[in-house]
């Protein structure tokens, strides 16, 4: 590339993005800041991952907010189609012509690069690096040979209820909890953050701009990247994983569903959905590693407002939207908060199911049940008959209900339960 367009379009690039933040509502996310400046004080790179359009160049900017000035360049551009590896050292002249000696870099979507780690191995011994990404491969392979122990990886999840909360300037305090104005406003924000999802594009353009990022993740992050044949079947094979979120799925089956010969291609084929953030897969808890290889798993969809655009709408099912959000939710404070837990969920051989099972070390730490209508009887009594079949196979003593209204602690054959509202689990 000729330098001068490539300054142009570093130009362009940084000019629109101070733009975004100078214009547009900007929240700042729930991550912990300072060790993030922490990783980065010795030459180091910091790389933020997740899905696509969830913020993450934003967050970049956060953590270099109290730099005045600072390189930044995104090679999720047409305009950067062409660029190679003999781009580089004229990537790095325009940076120093640009904004003469620098000390921190970001680098946005660098992975579409061929050969992306060797610059970067030789950039980090200089400068302190943030690489942003909407693929967990990029860390895979020579980057991680390369790089041990030289990076640390980070996962941005879509926004919370509490970062949609912030965003749409509701504001709550402990007593609000006691307040039946304020629980009813707060359920009502909460049906809305089921239906539009955590991307904050959703908030402003709507349905439209999440179909279109769902599409670009099939075909920029996946379709291209991994260069799938059979590009139709995969798009079938992917809707149907989200519309069938919060249920068990087991690739033998699916492999005759979509006359797939080779199961091994499904296998593939999830592996790249995992890669770009698009799904999340639970497997089935089992103190034998082999039965937990091989029972069906469960499938959870990145956002919400994915599953309602894709999926299936909102009415349609409710109950399974909000199992999707807690499930997100865990997963979201175990990479925030630095948590060693693992979430799986749990069903015995007559068919007794509880949703998930949150593990820490070699102890069960929690059981949670989900479901929408705990008034219902039926339905109470399923959901307290197979925690406590659950807490007395795997000794675990915390079973949480969360739920859409009831909360309350109930005491059943000795082990008490605790029942939740879904808007105060996530809340807290």
């Amino acid at each position: 590339m000729k330098l001068q367009e490539l300054k142009r379009i570093i130009v362009a690039q940084s000019e629109e993005i101070k733009q975004k933040l100078e214009k547009e509502k900007i929240i700042k996310r729930e991550v912990d800041f300072k060790e993030f400046r922490k990783y980065l004080s010795h030459p180091n790179i910091l790389a933020i991952l997740g899905i696509r359009r969830c913020g993450k160049s934003v967050l970049s900017w956060q953590i270099l907010k109290k730099e005045n000035l600072f390189p930044y360049i995104n090679f999720d551009d047409e305009r950067l189609a062409e660029f190679d590896t003999h781009d580089f050292d004229k990537l790095l002249q325009s940076f120093y012509e640009l904004y003469g000696e620098f000390e921190y870099v970001v680098f946005d979507g660098i992975q579409n690069v061929a050969g992306f780690e060797f610059f970067l191995n030789r950039m980090r011994r200089t400068k302190k690096v943030i690489i942003t990404g909407s693929n967990s491969r990029m860390l895979a392979g020579e980057l991680s040979t390369r790089l041990t122990g030289r990076y640390i990886d980070f996962t941005l999840f879509p926004f919370s209820f509490r970062e949609f909360l912030k965003f749409n300037n509701f504001t709550f305090q402990k007593e609000d909890f006691y307040s039946t104005k304020k629980i009813g406003l707060l359920k009502r924000m909460l049906e809305e953050y089921l239906k539009t999802g955590g991307l904050p594009e959703g908030y402003l353009f709507g349905r439209e701009i999440l179909v279109r990022i769902y599409q670009d993740i099939l075909d920029k992050d996946i379709l291209r990247r991994y260069k799938v044949k059979k590009k139709a079947t995969f798009k079938q094979f992917c809707k149907y994983l989200i519309s069938n979120t919060a249920s068990e799925f087991s690739l033998n089956r699916l492999k005759n569903v979509f006359g797939v010969k080779d199961i091994h291609t499904l296998r593939n084929w999830l592996t790249f959905l995992e890669e770009a953030y698009l799904i999340i897969v639970l497997e089935r808890f089992s103190f034998k590693l082999k039965e937990q290889m091989i029972a069906p798993k469960k499938v959870y969809c990145m956002d919400s407002g994915l599953i309602n655009v894709i999926g299936f709408s909102f009415s349609e099912g409710i109950g399974k939207m909000i199992e999707n959000v807690v499930a997100i939710e865990l997963l979201r404070r175990k990479s925030y908060w630095k948590g060693n837990s693992e979430i799986y969920y749990w069903k015995d051989y007559r068919h007794n199911e509880v949703d998930f099972v949150v593990k820490e070390g070699n102890k069960i730490k929690q059981l949670i049940q989900v479901s929408y209508d705990i008034q219902n009887f039926n339905t109470k009594e399923r959901e307290i008959k197979n925690l406590i079949k659950a807490s007395k196979e795997l000794k675990c003593d915390d079973l949480l209900v969360i739920n859409w209204d009831y909360e309350g602690i109930e005491t059943l054959k000795e082990k008490e339960i605790k029942f939740m509202p879904l808007w105060k689990w996530l809340l807290q």
